[in-house]
């Protein structure tokens, strides 16, 4: 049996051989030109002139019986690599519409890269940019980011602009953003500018990744292109919330006012970033500003809105302020949830209005709604700053039961209430305990 090549041996082939690139006449590499195609088929028993015309010795149904044999094979028997020529003697694999074949029946993307990469080697071949395509789009498609990656970087195979875009989108779906914006610079180097949709997919993954440095760069980029001829509300919302990132809010809220000008709404998400912005600077008078400019605009302030001016009151120990908005909203017809209701609980214990907390904790519980760790770590905070220890002890008990389990943020609220009221053993034995119960113990 003929000895096969290892792995890195296709990986420096391919790289001597990447897609595209023109052979050297006397080498003893095969391309898969029309010739050869066509023999291949013959050797099967194509009719090289129509793809469907089949022997009699081999119909359509029995060629697509094979492909899904082989397919079968590739999954379940380990070194397949090693007898699948003599398994089918009378099979050329490296026909390239048998692989397509195998690729449209094969359920696992990876093993028809693996496949594929067999073909390269055996058969001593070099890709062809139809084969490329199709295995390329179908790991884009599987969402296969690094060997979707590892395909381009190794096959020097360059996708169309369909297949790149899909491709920039895969990469920020899976969070390698810095990768994504790699592929936009190798898409400049040869001339194509991307649509304002994959643009917009990008910056939006720069944002929820954090990477507000990446957002810039890809706007500079943008500018150089040309494309910001094409930039819509989308990318405005995109670039306000960067700047209440990066917190350069009045930055932020100087585009927002040009937009509003040209008579253009940002949305929602960007208002609540900015009222969030402002809320954090206690710039009250600009959120005022901000909510009557989204009821002016038509564009009602949502339960996130509020959401927003509720937690930036609570924080700036405006507990009081933000329980009567949040009354307000119940009023109206809104729903908090729990997330609103643990920001309203904790608002108020920080403010010592433990009695409200808890009205707000069984108005909670009585509407269906199951405290979560960081609402039991709100109310025992509460507890704890009043020094009513004995039921922080019992709540803290109760929350433990429920399945939630110790961490270093409960055990670090019990600490500091217990150290807040002079109790300072009490507070050292559970700092002890914490290692024992394999908690970790921060700063």
């Amino acid at each position: 049996m003929a000895k096969h090549p290892s792995p890195s041996t296709v990986i420096a082939f391919l790289r001597q051989n990447p897609c595209g690139t023109r052979q050297n006449p006397n080498t003893q590499i095969r391309n898969l030109t029309k010739e050869s195609k066509e023999n291949c088929f013959n050797n099967l028993g194509f009719n090289h002139n129509n793809i469907q015309e089949l022997s009699p010795n081999l119909n359509q149904q029995h060629y697509i019986y094979i492909v899904k044999q082989v397919c079968k094979i590739t999954r379940t028997k380990p070194r397949w690599e090693h007898t699948l020529v003599s398994d089918f003697p009378h099979i050329d694999f490296s026909d390239p519409r048998f692989f397509r074949e195998f690729l449209r029946h094969q359920n696992n993307v990876l093993l028809s890269l693996r496949f594929f990469l067999w073909l390269l080697s055996y058969y001593n071949v070099s890709p062809d940019c139809d084969s490329c395509n199709v295995l390329f789009n179908a790991l884009v498609e599987a969402k296969a980011c690094n060997a979707a990656k590892w395909f381009i970087d190794h096959t020097g195979f360059i996708p169309d602009r369909d297949h790149l875009e899909r491709y920039i989108s895969c990469l920020c779906e899976g969070g390698f953003v810095k990768e994504a914006v790699q592929v936009f610079d190798n898409l400049k180097g040869v001339g194509v500018c991307p649509s304002i949709r994959t643009w917009n997919s990008a910056l939006l993954d720069c944002l929820k990744t954090g990477r507000t440095d990446l957002l810039w760069k890809l706007y500079g980029e943008m500018m150089e292109s040309g494309v910001l001829a094409d930039v819509d509300v989308e990318t405005v919302g995109y670039l306000i919330r960067a700047f209440c990132d990066d917190g350069k809010v009045s930055k932020g809220y100087e585009l927002f006012r040009q937009i509003l000008e040209d008579g253009i709404d940002p949305g929602n998400v960007a208002f609540n970033k900015l009222i969030n912005g402002f809320c954090k600077e206690r710039n009250y008078g600009r959120v005022s500003e901000l909510l009557h400019t989204m009821i002016a605009k038509n564009s009602a302030p949502d339960i996130f809105t509020y959401q927003e001016v509720i937690n930036g009151l609570c924080k700036q120990k405006k507990g009081l302020e933000g329980l009567r908005i949040f009354n307000d909203l119940k009023e109206r017809g809104y729903a908090p949830d729990r997330v609103m209701y643990t920001t309203m609980i904790h608002g108020l214990c920080e403010m010592g209005s433990l009695g409200d907390a808890r009205k707000l904790w069984f108005e909670m519980i009585n509407k269906g709604m199951v405290p979560n760790e960081y609402t039991y770590n709100a109310l025992i905070h509460g507890f704890c700053k009043l020094g009513k220890f004995k039921k922080a002890k019992m709540l803290y008990k109760e929350m433990c039961d429920r399945g939630y389990g110790e961490t270093t943020v409960s055990c670090n609220t019990m600490i500091a209430g217990l150290s807040l009221r002079g109790r300072t053993k009490e507070a050292y034995f559970l700092f002890k305990e914490m290692m024992h119960k394999g908690i970790v113990r921060d700063v």
